[in-house]
């Protein structure tokens, strides 16, 4: 094995650790039922979401060939790493089938029955036969294919029934046809009445009824099998200079949504031969690898399964707090003026971001707004609330990335919607992804300008704030409001940079900082001086970063790493990582949030960003990285660190051998971290 794969693990297959990580969730009997669900629908939305975009580019690097795609590729042949996936997948999807199973059992002794169209009673048959005729049928457009000289196009991770028509005196010939289940229209479970512990999908539904939609046909026997596509998502970008970004976007999207088939995975009950029909009509080889599962396929509608007036089979998540310092009915801009505000989601809720930028867009004395938005919830009150600063003669400029991944037709949709109400609307900056998480606010006080800024690492979306653990940093301190107008400058004007002293700034001052800090550890190191680095971050795979630590572990440096998602480093190898530890968190709410700390000879710098260690967030994104100053909020971020670090119920410790150990530490009690942080904070 080459120096180079020793010291890294594939990125590839560390996501898929990770998504392993989400599944032990689902396994775990500790987890109520429900949330068992649900995690079993976030591993079957990142598989999909995996294969669209990594195994696309990966099979897109492979047709590259020779050296050049193992450059692309951090050294590692495509075709060993694509087998390595689809091994691993294949015995995923037995794992996640059996887990489903277990679920469906011990929902039954709770009470909750998952039933299919063959355990139904008389009663309810007739129940599901009078729902399908009132809410299903006319959502269905069943396609003969004998006679088609084109396969239908199949939709990206929409599901379909394959449906198979036999005779007894004609068993050899079969007629086949296909039937998108429609579960954009309908919903994809049906809670029976009166007993309100019976669930039938959507699917069974239709199985039960197929006699209703192929009536015209004489048969003996019919069965429909689920099958489903997954298609590379990558956007194509026209380089055409006469088209708008928004118009190359949206073209963009509608030839994604034709992208070239990456996956297909199909119910293992179907026989061989309709196996073999499929795969030739839609041109789709087995060395393709078609995925074998279960009879039901987008997990992702469990995220939504009713919860059936059942609390004790959810989380019962606590309320969101109150900051301590932070009164009702009183300014937070007067506030922040006098001291900068740490705000720590979900545990602290986020009405307080709304209401700063509430209070702003009426007060008389602010002249203007501006604010970078990359991902937003669905009935956005951050854009409503920029709707009205506008209304009321606010300048609002809002940097919107077109190209936030799966995120680009809503954000085309906000974008003209700001556009048009009178906000100047800048679309990202060319060649960067606009990913900081800003906002400046712009006051007149005594006749001169006064900043207050945001810099956090979360999107400004009050739906995932319920969900992702996120820091948000609200100052007026000048030394980061006047460097976060010069990044609003820049986006303004791509041609001017800016010069940054306390901002770290991708592409053009990160990296450098970052590494500068790590050597400051290094050779504090070598003097006999104290010397750590505490790292927490989404994903961790760029190579420089991850060799710099190898260096400072060499160096005697002590560094705690928190990685969520995505971890090339390999810890614990002698001569070269002995020193340095990862853990990664799955819980009930997403670990979200980046924070490094540095001891800086008990001088401490601690900074929370908005990008990973990822070469895409350090060279070819524009992230923020904010310095905390604020001396309280440096000891509450180590605090909330310390906590995460010695969580014993959730951790997991990262390892070469990808085996998700849960981590065991000294302490006889038990520490779940996001509980204990609520606590903390409270």
């Amino acid at each position: 094995m080459s120096k180079e794969k020793f010291l890294l693990i594939n990125r590839d297959l560390s996501w898929l650790s990770f998504n392993d990580r989400v599944l032990q969730e689902a396994a775990d009997s500790n987890v109520p039922l429900l949330e068992r669900l649900k995690f079993l629908g976030i591993n079957s939305s990142n598989r999909d979401e995996f294969f669209r975009v990594r195994v696309a580019t990966i099979k897109r690097i492979k047709k590259i060939g020779g050296s050049r795609a193992k450059v692309m590729l951090g050294g590692f042949d495509p075709d060993v790493v694509l087998r390595q996936i689809q091994q691993h997948t294949f015995k995923e999807q037995e794992q996640f089938d059996q887990i489903f199973n277990t679920i469906l059992k011990e929902l039954a002794l709770k009470g909750v029955f998952i039933i299919n169209e063959k355990q139904l009673s008389a009663d309810q048959g007739a129940i599901v036969k009078s729902y399908f005729q009132e809410q299903v049928l006319r959502n269905l457009v069943p396609i003969m294919l004998d006679n088609t000289p084109k396969f239908p196009y199949l939709k990206d991770r929409s599901i379909y029934f394959f449906v198979a028509m036999t005779t007894k005196d004609k068993p050899q010939k079969i007629r086949h046809a296909l039937v998108e289940i429609p579960t954009d229209t309908v919903s994809r479970f049906f809670v029976l009445p009166k007993e309100n512990k019976y669930i039938i999908l959507l699917d069974d539904i239709i199985r039960y009824c197929l006699d209703d939609i192929f009536f015209n046909f004489e048969y003996d026997s019919i069965q429909a099998y689920t099958i489903k596509i997954t298609r590379d998502a990558e956007l194509d970008i026209e380089q055409d200079v006469t088209k708008s970004l928004v118009k190359k976007v949206a073209e963009s999207i509608k030839r994604r949504k034709t992208g070239t088939p990456v996956r297909l995975t199909y119910d293992e009950s179907m026989p061989a031969e309709l196996l073999t029909f499929i795969l030739k009509r839609i041109k789709f080889s087995k060395e393709d690898h078609p995925v074998p599962g279960g009879r039901y396929h987008n997990f992702i509608d469990f995220i939504r399964f009713p919860s059936l007036n059942k609390p004790e089979l959810k989380y019962k998540l606590p309320p969101s707090l109150s900051h301590k310092e932070l009164l009702p009915k009183t300014s937070l801009l007067n506030f922040i003026k006098q001291k900068d505000v740490l705000l720590s989601f979900p545990y602290h809720s986020y009405h307080y971001i709304i209401d700063v930028l509430r209070e702003a867009s009426v007060d008389p004395k602010v002249k203007s707004i501006q604010i970078t938005l990359y991902r937003l919830g669905k009935n956005s009150h951050i854009v409503n609330t920029l709707l009205n600063a506008v209304k009321n003669g606010k300048a609002v400029t809002v940097v919107i990335e077109l190209q936030a991944r799966f995120d680009e037709e809503a954000n085309i949709r906000w974008a003209n919607k700001l556009n048009e109400e009178g906000a100047k609307v800048i679309h990202g900056v060319p060649g960067l992804k606009a990913h900081s998480k800003l906002f400046l606010i712009t006051r007149i006080e005594k006749g001169k300008e006064v900043h207050y800024a945001h810099i956090g690492t979360g999107n400004f979306n009050e739906d995932t704030a319920k969900l992702y653990c996120d820091h948000s940093l609200l100052t007026a301190d000048k030394r980061l409001a006047e460097e976060v107008m010069r990044v609003f400058h820049f986006y303004n004007d791509n041609y001017k940079p800016g010069r940054y002293k306390h901002l770290l700034v991708s592409p053009f001052f990160m990296r450098k900082k970052f590494i500068q800090l790590i050597n400051k550890e290094i050779e504090n190191a070598k003097n006999g001086l104290d010397a750590w680095i505490f790292l927490k971050m989404n994903s961790l795979t760029d190579a420089e970063m991850i060799q710099k630590l190898y260096d400072a572990s060499k160096a005697g440096v002590k560094i705690r790493m928190i990685v969520r998602s995505i971890c090339a480093l390999i810890p614990g190898v002698k001569n070269t990582s002995e020193n340095i530890e990862i853990i990664s968190i799955v819980d009930k709410y997403l670990e979200h949030s980046r924070v490094f700390a540095f001891c800086n000879d008990a001088d401490n710098k601690l900074y929370i960003s908005s990008g990973d260690w990822m070469s895409r967030n350090l060279d070819f994104r524009s992230e923020v990285a904010a310095p905390i100053y604020n001396k309280d909020i440096q000891q509450q971020l180590l605090q909330i660190l310390e906590i995460q670090w010695s969580d014993n119920v959730k951790a997991r410790i990262i390892s070469a051998d990808k085996t998700n150990y849960y981590r065991l530490t000294d302490s006889k009690q038990k520490h779940r971290s996001q509980d204990d942080i609520y606590t903390f904070l409270s």
